[in-house]
């Protein structure tokens, strides 16, 4: 049976048996929806569904279980009316998680089609 709890420094995790904290960072970070559910919260606080029809209506239970494992991880938490929100440390995901968009989107451009012009129709 797998363990359904995240991932923590110091406990072996996918890629190093030692845990190092880089190493569970990107065990954590690299779950599917994972940072999905990061990025949706860093924009404003959500109540599940909320969360889940901006999160492209995830599977429940896959949200549910991000949910679980990044609230076990001190990176979310819940209202006592059921709204989620970054912490403190989750938002500190924010300005470590910039420079990576900022590649992405100079990827993005680089691998882009040059725009038609009227020559080239």
């Amino acid at each position: 049976m797998r363990s359904t709890s995240g991932p923590r420094p110091g406990e072996p995790v996918r890629g190093s048996a030692s845990g190092r904290p880089m190493m569970a960072a990107l065990d954590l970070l690299g779950r599917r929806w994972t940072l999905r559910v990061i990025w949706e919260l860093g924009q404003s606080p959500a109540g599940f569904r909320e969360l889940r029809r901006r999160a492209d209506q995830m599977s429940s239970s896959v949200l549910a279980e991000r949910l679980r494992q990044l609230t076990e991880v001190g990176i979310v938490s819940t209202d006592d009316d059921g709204t989620y929100h970054l912490t403190e440390l989750g938002r500190g995901l924010q300005p470590a998680l910039e420079p990576l968009r900022t590649w992405a989107e100079t990827w993005s451009a680089a691998l882009a089609p040059p725009p038609e012009t009227p020559a080239s129709r």
